[in-house]
């Protein structure tokens, strides 16, 4: 499993936190994939994801707090689920000497009308579009 922090906004209108696990042999679309470097001491202030995404950390480590306190970290390898496109926020600060290289990848894509892998494990009604890896190989490539 791999740790996922699904960062989305509550019936209350505000930004909450909820640390779950994605099973290793999920695959999902993506409509964009966005790499980006981040200078070492970096912050961004209060804001809300500009879409649902998935953020993956491959250096650096960063804590995110919302406007109501609740604060996570986020380490190398461990993946946010940016959710929280309305409501009061988050603010983010990189806590460590090295530059963060986070991956986004936006979803879902233009025709999917399900919701992402986190989210379905967290209670959703609907089931996400993924495919399993068995014997090595893909029953569905990612289109």
């Amino acid at each position: 499993m791999i740790r996922c922090i699904h960062l989305f906004t509550g019936a209350d209108g505000k930004s909450h936190v909820e640390d779950r696990a994605i099973p290793i042999d999920v695959v999902q679309a993506a409509t964009a994939v966005h790499f980006e470097e981040t200078a070492a001491g970096s912050a961004l202030d209060w804001h809300t994801a500009p879409h649902v995404q998935y953020v993956i950390t491959l250096s650096g480590t960063l804590e995110f707090t919302t406007r109501d306190g609740e604060t996570f970290v986020l380490r190398p390898g461990d993946v946010l689920l940016a959710a929280d496109t309305t409501g009061s926020g988050h603010r983010w600060r990189l806590i460590d000497d090295q530059l963060a290289a986070p991956i986004r990848r936006v979803g879902p894509t233009r025709n999917e009308k399900v919701r992402s892998v986190c989210q379905w494990r967290l209670g959703c009604q609907e089931q996400p579009a993924i495919s399993r890896l068995t014997s090595g190989r893909q029953k569905s490539p990612i289109p």
